[in-house]
């Protein structure tokens, strides 16, 4: 496996990070593993289908069955003559 150094990484971003690190009861050191994972990951590249995002938001919640009216036949169009 490759190493990598990263040099000159502000104070803010290196707290955060150990932060993060905690939170997640990880290292500093894996914490980045998985950012840079992720960041690099294949299924983030392709933009996601808004139907399908709001599918998954709402699909714990249940579906719900609606009563719909039936179609009648379509109305004439105005005459703009």
């Amino acid at each position: 496996m490759a190493s990598i150094t990263i040099r000159n990484l502000d104070d803010y971003v290196r707290t955060r990070l150990r932060v993060r690190a905690a939170e997640n009861s990880r290292s500093m050191e894996e914490e980045v593993r998985i950012i840079l994972r992720e960041a690099v990951s294949d299924s983030q590249s392709a933009p996601r289908n808004l139907a399908e995002f709001t599918r998954e938001c709402f699909a714990p919640l249940g579906g719900v069955e609606l009563d719909l009216p039936p179609r009648g036949p379509m109305r004439e169009p105005p005459d703009l003559s």
